[in-house]
């Protein structure tokens, strides 16, 4: 019964979306064949979709979580929430080696192996994101570098 309240939420919260989607996002110009406005649109559709789904279905399983398993998705809710408060003052590169270590050291990892996880996974996303695909991240206090 749970996953149906869930999913009931998350329906209402996919129709608050679509309703968005379909009336405040407007777009001066489509520089693609769905645009700016088409992405947000599907999305909703999607999420409607398969919210609803959710919602109708019946129970198959019962959902049990044990307590240290809430415990590590509240850590990583956390630590998401930190990720967006470091991504602007610190910049990509170091919010995301940061973001990718704890998430790394969380889920087991050892410590020098999860550092180095972080640091591959800053060091190289900055480097496909600005160079191969030509997007603008946040350089933070390395920019003096980058």
């Amino acid at each position: 019964m749970a996953d149906r309240i869930f999913a009931g939420v998350l329906l209402l919260v996919a129709l608050g979306y679509a309703v968005i989607a379909f009336t405040a996002i407007k777009a001066p110009f489509q520089y693609d064949p769905i645009g700016p406005e088409g992405w947000p649109r599907l999305l909703a559709v999607a999420a409607i979709l398969c919210a609803g789904y959710l919602v109708i279905r019946p129970d198959i399983a019962r959902f049990d979580v044990s307590r240290a398993t809430l415990v590590r998705l509240a850590v990583t809710l956390a630590l998401l929430f930190a990720y967006a408060a470091a991504f602007q003052p610190l910049g990509f590169v170091l919010s995301t080696w940061a973001f990718c270590a704890a998430l790394a050291a969380l889920l087991g990892a050892a410590p020098l192996r999860a550092l180095a996880f972080g640091a591959a996974s800053g060091i190289l996303g900055y480097v496909v994101c600005t160079v191969l695909l030509d997007l603008n991240l946040p350089a933070g206090i390395l920019k003096p570098w980058l």
